[in-house]
């Protein structure tokens, strides 16, 4: 047993970590998520709809995104006709999640890791509000499309960017970089 657990200890080393990372993210974001009331918007995602909207007023895009009245969701209203609606999971920290938890499973020095990470969050959140921003103008035009492009299209960019960054990670800055 004892020669097996040696084979496998950078696995296991990088499983563990990579599962207590994600579960303590994880409880730390729903305890976050936690002290909002049941029809708020959490602050995380208000960020975003504003973000989104500001990206969109650089566009010169009649775009009003506020709280729904009745539910814990922000409307989103394009050219005068409501699209969409951004919600708590709109707002990519789960994704988030994810990528920290991968990068501190295969950390590098400490200074590296932190910057990577940092550097990450900034990238995912942006490209995330760029997402949310193409997604409105989409579905405003082309709504019959709304499964593949929620579902399937963007989806792929966010992920495939986690993706390329991890790669980029585990190659050039983590521990088992050559």
């Amino acid at each position: 047993m004892k020669k097996y657990l040696a084979q496998f200890k950078p696995f296991l080393i990088f499983i563990s970590t990579f599962f207590a990372a994600y579960i303590l993210l994880t409880l730390v974001y729903k305890i976050y998520l936690n002290t909002f009331e049941a029809n708020d918007v959490d602050g995380i995602t208000n960020v975003v709809g504003k973000n989104v909207a500001q990206l969109m007023n650089l566009f010169h895009c009649d775009i009003k995104i506020h709280k729904s009245v009745t539910d814990s969701w922000l409307e989103v209203w394009y050219n005068k006709k409501y699209s969409v609606r951004i919600v708590e999971g709109c707002n990519a920290v789960s994704v988030i999640i994810l990528f920290i938890s991968f990068v501190l499973a295969f950390s590098g020095k400490l200074k590296t890791t932190l910057l990577y990470i940092l550097f990450g969050i900034l990238f995912v959140y942006v490209l995330n509000v760029v997402r949310i921003a193409l997604l409105i103008v989409l579905l405003f035009y082309f709504p019959e499309y709304n499964h593949f492009l929620h579902g399937t299209f963007f989806p792929l960019i966010i992920y495939g960017a986690v993706f390329i960054l991890w790669i980029i990670w585990v190659n050039k800055f983590s521990k088992y970089a050559k």
